[in-house]
C-alpha cells in the first residue's frame, strides 16, 4: 500500500460547507469543476447557479454536506446591484446587444421610483429571461437564443422579502442609474425584476451590475477565491470547511429530545409545536435531520446521523 500522506486521509473526510466567492467570467460549474482539483474529491455541489458575470457568494457543499444542497438552494438570497434606465438588452443585463431605447429626457420622480419598487415585493410572477438556463422541451432557453428563435416561455412564482433603491438617481448621456438592494426566494432572476421595473416606470431598463452579497445564511465578506483556498489546502489548512449545519440558513432550529430523537432515527413522524412547513431538527448541537410538516405531525425528509 506504500504510506498514505495526511493530506490523502484529510481529503477522504472532508466534509462541510465552503463559502465561495465566484468571480466574474466563470460559470458555477467552473468554479465546482475546479474546486475537486483543488480538493481532490469528487464530491461536490452547489448552492444555487450565479450567472457568469455575476460575483458573489456561491455556497458549495462537500462530501455528506452535499445532502444538504437541496435546502441550500431553497435559502433566500441577497443581491446588491444597479440598474440603469434608458435601454434595454437582450440579455437583461449589461454584456447583451441594446433591443430598445427610451431616453431620459428629465429628472424622474424619486418617490415615484420608489413606489414602483414597493410593488415588485411580495409574490410576483416572472417570465424567465431567452438567455438564461431554464429548460423548455429538454432544451435550455440560450439554446434556441443563440439559434434566433423564440419560444413560449413558463410563468414562475417567485418571492420578493425586500427591494429598496440604495442610492439617489444619478443622469448621465440620457440614462438614469440607481444601486438596489433585493432579497428573494430561489428562482428569482434580478435581470428580469430590472426590466419589469423599468416596464412600470415607462422605460426600457436593464440590470447594469450585479453581486450576490449572501446565500444559504453566508455572507460575501466572509467568502473566499478560489485562489485562496487553494493556498490554504496547499498549507494543510482546512478552517476554510464550515460545518453542515450552516446550511440551514433561515430554517427554524428545534431541539429534540432523546426520545424524538430516536423516532426521527428510524423514520416515523413525530409531534412538535410549531407550525413551519419545515424544521432543522437538533439533537444537541448536531443536526439530526430536515422535517417537514404533515397535518398536525412532522415528518423526516432527511436525516443526516
Amino acid at each position: 500500500m506504500g504510506n498514505i500522506s495526511e493530506r490523502e486521509i484529510r481529503k477522504q473526510h472532508m466534509n462541510g460547507i465552503i463559502n465561495l466567492k465566484k468571480e466574474a467570467g466563470m460559470t458555477s460549474h467552473d468554479a465546482v469543476f475546479k474546486l475537486r482539483k483543488i480538493l481532490g474529491t469528487k464530491k461536490i455541489g452547489h448552492g444555487g447557479t450565479l450567472d457568469p458575470d455575476v460575483v458573489g457568494v456561491l455556497p458549495i457543499a462537500v462530501g455528506k454536506a452535499t445532502r444538504m444542497v437541496e435546502f441550500m438552494q431553497d435559502e433566500g438570497k441577497v443581491y446588491e446591484g444597479e440598474i440603469t434606465l434608458g435601454y434595454s438588452t437582450t440579455t437583461e443585463d449589461a454584456s447583451g446587444e441594446i433591443v430598445a431605447e427610451s431616453p431620459i429626457l428629465s429628472p424622474l420622480d424619486e418617490k415615484l421610483v420608489d413606489e414602483a419598487i414597493a410593488s415588485l415585493t411580495g409574490p410576483i410572477t416572472q417570465v424567465p429571461p431567452m438567455y438564461s438556463a431554464v429548460k423548455v422541451n429538454g432544451r435550455k432557453l440560450y439554446e434556441y437564443a443563440r439559434a434566433g428563435q423564440e419560444v413560449e416561455r413558463p410563468e414562475r412564482q417567485v418571492t420578493i422579502y425586500s427591494f429598496e433603491r440604495t442610492s439617489p438617481i444619478s443622469y448621465e448621456d440620457k440614462l438614469a442609474r440607481f444601486t438596489f438592494r433585493v432579497k428573494c426566494s430561489k428562482g428569482t432572476y434580478i435581470r428580469t425584476l430590472s426590466v419589469d421595473l423599468g416596464e412600470k416606470l415607462g422605460y426600457a431598463a436593464h440590470m447594469s451590475h450585479l453581486t450576490r452579497t449572501s446565500a444559504a445564511g453566508l455572507r460575501l465578506e466572509d467568502s473566499l477565491t478560489l485562489e485562496e483556498i487553494a493556498e490554504k489546502v496547499e498549507a494543510g489548512q482546512l478552517d476554510f470547511l464550515h460545518p453542515i449545519e450552516i446550511g440551514i440558513g433561515d430554517l427554524v432550529k428545534v431541539y429534540l429530545t432523546t426520545e424524538q430523537a430516536e423516532e426521527v432515527r428510524f423514520g416515523r413522524f413525530i409531534e412538535l409545536e410549531h407550525s413551519e412547513k419545515e424544521v432543522a431538527a437538533f439533537e444537541g448541537e448536531k443536526l439530526l435531520a430536515i422535517l417537514e410538516k404533515r397535518e398536525n405531525l412532522y415528518k423526516p425528509r432527511k436525516v443526516f446521523s
